[in-house]
């Protein structure tokens, strides 16, 4: 039965075709497309379009990068199996095994630097569009707004995820996802209580997520003081998505929210006053700090 020389080789080629299977399963891992907390809608950001394209193409790295090994191993590990159990050896068709796994070495190659091509001109194309869109924003807000909000600022050890100037104080916002808890009925539980120094979860307590916000908004009050020689009013609030928060015995100093309306809020809650030139040597260095660009002179 000649025909089982090449046949049970093929056994050879199951572990490769199970780390192949992994592979694809694995392929969507790095997909950032999220959706609303609030209404379930897709979040678009500046350069959407690109950041999805920029997503598929590290996918497309990713299955290049982890599927090439295994389709290049493909023909020398059916070679080394037909090897064993050959009668006899033909240096032609081993050589012909050789032959197709450098060949796909080569397509290979090539698909990994098209890859690395490809995003580079994304990344740009991205980096570009995020630049436009920062200056079109001075249309919405300007520079000389009294309101104005940063993304990700350099803290002590750790990012602040936002910090909003407004003309009553400052305000760090700090932001945590949690999965809503399920009653025994199957309904979704997600109602959270504050009290002063922990959240009462479905289930479950947590204190970090108050003390962290707490000590951002102190950090960023010390900070600012040296900055500028002069106390600057700053509030820390906690926004938690998607959660029903109720308030019982919470603390004046901390703000807990659930992120709807949050615009609204802290355009009518005050800190503190904010005097004008004070307002405007804080927007100064929280642009500095946060790798900004200044604001151009007035005319």
């Amino acid at each position: 039965m000649a025909w089982l020389e090449y046949l049970l080789p093929l056994i050879f080629l199951f572990p490769l075709a199970a780390t192949a299977v992994i592979v694809l399963a694995l392929r969507n891992l790095h997909d950032a497309r999220v959706h609303s907390p609030f209404d379930a809608h897709p979040l678009k950001e500046p350069g959407q379009g690109l950041r999805d394209r920029l997503d598929r193409a590290f996918a497309g790295l990713f299955l290049d990068g982890a599927l090439g090994p295994i389709v290049v191993l493909a023909p020398l590990v059916y070679g080394m199996g037909r090897m064993l159990f050959a009668s006899e050896q033909n240096w032609i068709e081993w050589a012909l095994y050789g032959a197709l796994s450098t060949l796909l070495v080569l397509v290979f190659c090539f698909r990994l630097i098209r890859d690395f091509q490809r995003i580079r001109r994304l990344k740009l194309g991205l980096a570009c569009e995020l630049a436009v869109g920062q200056e079109l924003e001075r249309l919405i807000r300007p520079e000389g707004h009294p309101y104005y909000v940063f993304h990700d600022v350099p803290g002590d050890g750790r990012s602040l995820d936002h910090v909003a100037v407004t003309p009553h104080g400052i305000f760090v916002v700090e932001t945590r996802a949690r999965t809503p808890a399920l009653s025994p009925s199957g309904q979704e539980d997600n109602r959270v209580v504050v009290e002063a120094a922990r959240l009462r979860f479905p289930g479950w307590s947590e204190r970090a997520p108050l003390h962290r916000t707490r000590a951002a908004a102190q950090w960023l009050s010390s900070w600012l003081e040296r900055q500028v020689g002069q106390a600057v009013p700053v509030q820390g609030v906690l926004a938690l998505p998607g959660w029903r928060v109720e308030q019982e015995d919470a603390a004046e100093d901390l703000l807990v929210v659930n992120g709807e309306g949050l615009a609204r809020r802290l355009s009518e809650d005050a800190p503190g006053e904010l005097d004008p030139a004070l307002h405007d040597a804080a927007l100064v260095v929280l642009r500095r700090h946060a790798g900004l660009s200044s604001p151009p002179p007035a005319a």
